[in-house]
C-alpha cells in the first residue's frame, strides 16, 4: 500500500526541484516541508534522516534519502516497489 510522502526541502535547492519533478511525474503526491528559516524543522529533518542536507524524501517511515538516492532507486527499477511497500528501511 502506498504511503504518505514527505519531502523536506529548501526553496533555493537545484536537487528539491529535481525531486519534485520525478515525483510529479510519477503522479505522487507529496507533503513539502520547507527548512528554510525554520531550525526547528531542519533540527527534525535531521534527527530523522541523520543528514543535514536537503531533500530528505520519506515515504512513510522509510528514509529514502535524498534526490540522488531516489533516482538511483528509479534507474534501478526500485522506486515504485519502494512506494508501494515500505515495510523496511533502505538507509
Amino acid at each position: 500500500m502506498p504511503k504518505e510522502i514527505v519531502m523536506y526541502e529548501s526553496g533555493l535547492c537545484g536537487f528539491c526541484m529535481a525531486a519534485k519533478r520525478l515525483l510529479e511525474k510519477k503522479g505522487w503526491q507529496y507533503e513539502a516541508r520547507v527548512v528554510d528559516g525554520n531550525p526547528e524543522l531542519r533540527s527534525e529533518m535531521q534527527k530523522l534522516s541523520g543528514r543535514t542536507s536537503v531533500p530528505q524524501i520519506f515515504f512513510g517511515d522509510t528514509h529514502v534519502g535524498g534526490f540522488d538516492d531516489m533516482a538511483e532507486l528509479e534507474a534501478d527499477g526500485e522506486l515504485d516497489a519502494l512506494y508501494n511497500d515500505t515495510d523496511g528501511q533502505t538507509s
